[in-house]
């Protein structure tokens, strides 16, 4: 190997090894996590071991868990006021459907409000 060819090698193996030890470096320490306003022992964005689902048939548990879900996505930080608050708008309407007995009709809203907002049917 020729002088330039030999610098070069060298000046590419330094270079591999100084890119290499950038991915060794000791990630950042996170803090530890702070403790939800609502009482819980569990950390922030952390659903409490004490959250339960509603249960229920029909409508009335369709409604009733849909709500349930957004308080806890509001409680943990999953979801901003704003969206809870137009999230709530649709809980009220499948709620009222729902007491009046149309059931299908009902149902039909809470599952339009959980796609229209991202979450699984």
């Amino acid at each position: 190997m020729n002088r330039t060819t030999q610098s070069f090698a060298l000046l590419c193996a330094a270079s591999s090894a100084l890119l290499l030890a950038g991915c060794n470096a000791p990630a950042p320490q996170a803090s530890a996590p702070q403790s939800s306003s609502a009482g819980s022992s569990a950390p922030v964005g952390v659903t409490p071991t004490s959250f339960r689902m509603p249960e229920g048939t029909g409508c009335s548990g369709d409604v009733a868990r849909w709500k349930a879900i957004q308080d806890n996505d509001l409680a943990t930080g999953h979801v901003s006021k704003s969206v809870y608050d137009r999230i709530q708008n649709d809980i009220n309407q499948a709620s009222a459907a729902c007491s009046a007995g149309r059931d299908a009709e009902a149902r039909a809203m809470v599952r339009a409000s959980r796609s229209r907002n991202g979450y699984p049917g």
